[in-house]
């Protein structure tokens, strides 16, 4: 018999009956278990949310206040008959794969991660499962993300090469622009960092959690000449908008898994592509399914056919599931 038949994923997310609970739910539900809080996975108007203390202050500062059960990684809650852990995804901070013991099973919802260092979240931690329900956004042979810490190299070889400029990088609000900062901060870069208005409150979030972003100074109101030579963050949105035109002549950057693709970066119009990925590229996929060795692999939001593909040349049983309302964020 096949693992897992306790869960059924549907449409609008994975329903647990016997724990009468949703995973990552893409309709309000009366009990939702969130795995981290960007807003394809982490929605509002839930009846009660089950999820990492840094997940619900995330959802608390989107959505307002929520009904929310804090989760401490690696603690066990019982809903119904089913025991539920959370341990880290290494996505964004708080992220978390959720972990599902039931009639002598175990599935493992992973949500989204990665496997790279991150100085901003905790890093993931593989469990071994019946079923493991992956993502697949970059579920292609293609992407292969090079090395974090070459790609801020670059960033900052541009800042140096023309200091006239200001460089303008475009950074998913959540997750990513903090990781950015972070990791120009870790090799030695303490200059201000400005910021729009729209990272603000996020990056005051990852602050009080312990990250220490370094100083950052808003961008607004500031004279075009105390910009030039700086790192200037906006959400990918304002990278060329009426925002941007105040800006002393910016080196349009934008730090994204999908600036591999060269056609993304110059519909962006973006001058200085940065590949950095908050999700596991192809071979950290493959990797993390054969050091888990789990019985079945269900794939999820992204390129599911060419992982289920490689998992039926390896004799792994896989099947694609057709969730709706995952989207590619911005990474």
């Amino acid at each position: 018999m096949s693992p897992g038949r306790w869960i059924e994923p549907k449409p609008e997310g994975i329903y647990i009956p016997a724990a009468d609970a949703w995973v990552d739910p893409s309709q309000p539900k009366p009990r939702a278990l969130v795995t981290h809080g960007h807003a394809d996975h982490a929605r509002g108007g839930h009846g009660a949310v089950w999820a990492t203390p840094e997940t619900l202050a995330i959802m608390d500062v989107r959505y307002g206040e929520q009904a929310g059960h804090p989760v401490a990684y690696g603690q066990t809650l019982r809903l119904g008959e089913v025991d539920i852990s959370f341990v880290p995804a290494g996505h964004v901070l708080g992220s978390a794969q959720i972990v599902l013991d039931y009639a002598g099973e175990r599935v493992v919802v992973s949500g989204d991660y990665k496997r790279r260092e991150d100085p901003t979240c905790a890093a993931f931690e593989p469990v071994k499962c019946d079923v493991f329900i992956t993502e697949a956004t970059f579920g292609l042979p293609v992407f292969r993300h090079p090395h974090t810490h070459d790609e801020m190299d670059k960033l900052l070889a541009a800042l140096r090469a023309e200091p006239d400029r200001c460089v303008l990088v475009g950074a998913y609000a959540l997750g990513k622009a903090q990781r950015v900062i972070r990791e120009l901060r870790v090799l030695g870069f303490n200059d201000p960092i400005y910021l729009h208005g729209a990272l603000q409150r996020l990056c005051d979030l990852y602050v009080a959690h312990g990250v220490d972003l370094g100083e950052l100074r808003p961008a607004a109101g500031v004279a075009k000449a105390e910009l030039a030579g700086r790192i200037v963050m906006a959400p990918p949105s304002a990278l060329n908008d009426r925002w941007s035109r105040r800006l002393p002549d910016p080196i349009t950057a934008m730090a994204s898994g999908w600036m591999r693709v060269r056609q993304r970066a110059r519909q962006r119009q973006v001058e200085l592509p940065i590949i950095l990925s908050d999700h596991a590229d192809w071979d950290e996929l493959t990797a993390t399914i054969l050091e888990i060795a789990p019985r079945e692999v269900w794939v999820t939001h992204g390129r599911e056919d060419a992982l289920v593909h490689w998992c039926a040349q390896r004799q792994i049983k896989a099947r694609a599931l057709d969730l709706l309302g995952f989207e590619d964020e911005d990474d």
